[in-house]
């Protein structure tokens, strides 16, 4: 067993032991799911972050997020939506190539302007030689090493100014230049707290 596999088994007992910790949420609300891919790299694990190709009448229009989108009627649940979007916006196949590691606890926007919806974060590990094709909904890909965003020079804010309306600030990452903010911070905040809690990585500089 390699560090990174006893790292990935601890991180799933951590994660299976977080399961009676979630928090209701309103049943009738759309559903969607995303996924934390892990793979192994040159500093340690990597996560796969996305940049949203710049639509119309989409909320997260060029926003940085986690592969994933709504949940279809046709999904067996879950794990399978979060699985199937990631296969279908970066050519990523976990049912076959990866694993699942284990779950967070779902999130839903906080902002009345967002879309009331459901997420619920799945990780996944995947092997080293994974690639990420975008497809036309994925601008951009990019491996971020774990220990990056565990780095104090990571944290920031990111500035939204919406017309009429006093610029609010959000906490957020910079990772490489994507700057993560909204639900995708939230749930990398949590994960990345479940990591540091099993690799004793903590953030640092």
């Amino acid at each position: 067993m390699t560090p990174d596999d006893s790292l990935l088994a601890a991180l799933a007992d951590a994660l299976a032991r977080r399961a009676h910790q979630e928090p209701a949420c309103d049943p009738g609300l759309p559903r969607a799911a995303v996924a934390v891919l892990l793979r192994p790299g040159e500093q340690g694990l990597e996560l796969l972050l996305i940049r949203r190709a710049e639509r119309e009448g989409d909320p997260w229009s060029g926003h940085v997020a986690l592969p994933g989108g709504r949940e279809q009627a046709e999904d067996a649940g879950p794990a399978h939506t979060a699985a199937r979007e990631t296969h279908e916006e970066v050519a990523i196949d976990v049912r076959r190539d990866g694993r699942m590691v284990g779950a967070l606890e779902p999130v839903w926007p906080q902002s009345s302007r967002a879309p009331r919806i459901v997420v619920r974060p799945f990780v996944f590990a995947i092997p080293a030689h994974a690639r990420a094709v975008p497809n036309h909904e994925v601008h951009a890909a990019v491996w971020i090493p774990l220990r990056e965003l565990l780095h104090r020079g990571a944290v920031t804010e990111h500035l939204l100014e919406i017309d009429g309306i006093e610029p609010m600030r959000f906490p957020a990452f910079d990772a490489r230049g994507y700057v993560v903010w909204g639900l995708t911070h939230r749930i990398l905040t949590t994960f990345l707290e479940v990591y540091g809690e099993v690799s004793g990585e903590r953030v640092s500089g």
